[in-house]
């Protein structure tokens, strides 16, 4: 456990549900939670999530700090937002799920080979070298992650995918070599740092 999340855990222990609302986006709606479930009953992906947003919630207040913060459930949202849509009491849950993933992730506590979490990093990656995002170098990076030899297998079943976006000039071998960026790239970085910087601020006050 990092000294970070100790803190966190000294300052909140008799309380999970406030420092959910103190560090998680739209982290204060969760109290509204009335456990109707149609946010589970919405989602495409319903039936695979380890907790569902109700039980999330439930198990926020209930005080389960590492069940929560360890769940891949957060990490499983698409961000349809159909939950949000058919939600009676209009909570924003989408936002929810995914400010506790931004937190957990910060505090060190991301599930070791999440798939979305792996994507996320990779894509984040990829797009702050230039400001915009390299997609043949995504796509590589997405298939040798797991070494070349799965890489070679992985690119072998997407060739067509490949084929198809070279043909609709979203992909070029150009893109090997650098590909388009952002005018002020240092600019951009500098930016994000600053973005950075006051999050974290704002986490060490709360």
């Amino acid at each position: 456990m990092s000294d970070m999340n100790t803190a966190m855990v000294e300052k909140y222990r008799s309380n999970f549900l406030k420092e959910v609302e103190a560090n998680v986006e739209e982290g204060q709606w969760v109290k509204m939670c009335m456990q109707c479930g149609v946010c589970s009953g919405s989602c495409p992906l319903g039936p695979h999530w380890p907790h569902p947003p109700q039980e999330i919630f439930m198990m926020i207040r209930a005080g389960k700090r590492d069940e929560v913060l360890t769940s891949e459930s957060m990490w499983l949202c698409t961000s349809c937002y159909n939950c949000i849509v058919r939600c009676p009491r209009e909570l924003p849950i989408t936002h929810i799920m995914h400010g506790l993933a931004s937190y957990a992730k910060k505090l060190g506590l991301t599930p070791a080979k999440q798939p979305t979490a792996e994507f996320s990093q990779i894509f984040w990656d990829n797009m702050m070298k230039k400001g915009r995002v390299n997609e043949l170098k995504l796509g590589l990076s997405l298939y040798f992650k797991d070494g070349f030899g799965q890489g070679i297998k992985n690119a072998m079943a997407n060739q067509k995918l490949g084929m198809n976006m070279m043909k609709a000039k979203r992909m070029s071998a150009a893109e090997f070599f650098g590909g388009h960026g952002v005018k002020d790239i240092s600019g951009l970085q500098k930016m994000i740092k600053k973005a950075e910087e006051i999050e974290a601020a704002k986490l060490e006050a709360n």
